[in-house]
């Protein structure tokens, strides 16, 4: 897959077939548009092209207006081109969503930026897709232009996940609620975390238990609800086993605020600076505070070992 992110650089695309959204998770509603897209890109002898926005649309608004929003990712963008990749996408165009960009009239956005920079054979887009000033453009809004730059118009409906329409909402509320497992039936893989492992207050040794303590970099990443998981981490090219902890950890009252922690099951290497990936795999328990230090530490052991019976049918070979 080629990824660009200069309009000024792109290359002049073999029969488009052309999609734009935020493409949040790669679920599998937006790998459904992808697969409609090679058929139709294979029928044409063309190239898959997706074009997305950074930042998101929603988070540039919101900043551009001197507002706050609650939007949280579940995909950074090297996550999210990783996750296209692998569903056999040709291109990935990355387009900086400024004030300017986000003021476009719909016939402007057409014709200025599809059609301009693009030429697009194919267009498909998902049934709520919206665009250019106050996202008043939509497909009927394109039908107008079809004739006129000769592209053909593919709309996608809904598509259903056991009877579930599946969004990057849903998923993202699921995560909130500490569901991880069903947002991995949404997703269609398990819910990560990347980041590099840095220095704490070592209170995890002391309790029999130590954590790797987890910075992540990206501020918009969702990040789980607070409470201990069963999941599987990976360092380099290895996965191990083990539980993680977001919170607060209100049984000590460090006033550090909130934590991700994670205990690696057999494993006593030094991995300080390292970046690791963390992939949730059920949910334990809710974060809950502890009258003594004892109390956590025969409540961790127990957490452990309902870790390691959810995760005993979980591969651990290597990357």
């Amino acid at each position: 897959m080629k990824i660009f992110r200069d309009l000024g650089q792109l290359p002049e695309f073999k029969n488009a077939v052309l999609t734009i959204g935020s493409f949040d998770g790669v679920h599998p509603g937006h790998r459904h548009i992808i697969r409609v897209m090679q058929q139709s890109a294979k029928a044409l002898n063309g190239e898959t092209v997706l074009i997305t926005f950074y930042p998101h649309p929603r988070i540039a608004l919101a900043e551009q207006n001197g507002q706050i929003t609650s939007l949280k990712l579940l995909c950074d963008l090297d996550e999210k081109a990783t996750l296209l990749e692998k569903s056999g996408l040709d291109n990935l165009v990355v387009v900086p969503f400024t004030k300017e960009f986000s003021e476009q009239s719909p016939d402007d956005y057409i014709e200025r930026f599809l059609v301009k920079y693009f030429k697009p054979a194919v267009i498909v887009i998902g049934y709520d897709h919206r665009f250019g000033k106050g996202r008043t453009g939509d497909i009927v809004y394109l039908k107008k232009f079809q004739s006129k730059y000769s592209f053909q118009l593919l709309e996608i409906s809904k598509h259903e996940v056991d009877g579930i329409a599946v969004s990057s909402t849903k998923i993202r509320n699921a995560l909130q609620c500490g569901d991880v497992a069903h947002a991995e039936k949404m997703l269609g893989y398990y819910y990560t975390l990347s980041g590099t492992v840095i220095h704490g207050l070592h209170l995890g040794r002391k309790l029999g238990f130590p954590t790797a303590n987890i910075a992540v970099a990206d501020t918009e990443k969702l990040i789980p609800e607070d409470g201990i998981y069963a999941v599987v981490v990976n360092i380099g090219l290895k996965k191990y086993k083990g539980m993680l902890y977001i919170g607060s950890r209100p049984s000590v009252d460090t006033g550090f605020g909130k934590t991700i922690e994670v205990n690696i099951f057999d494993f006593s290497e030094d991995i300080y600076g390292q970046k690791i990936k963390v992939e949730f795999i059920d949910f334990i328990r809710a974060d809950i505070k502890f009258d003594n230090l004892p109390e956590l530490s025969a409540q961790l052991e127990k957490d452990s070992i309902s870790a390691k019976n959810i995760l005993k049918n979980i591969e651990t070979v290597a990357l």
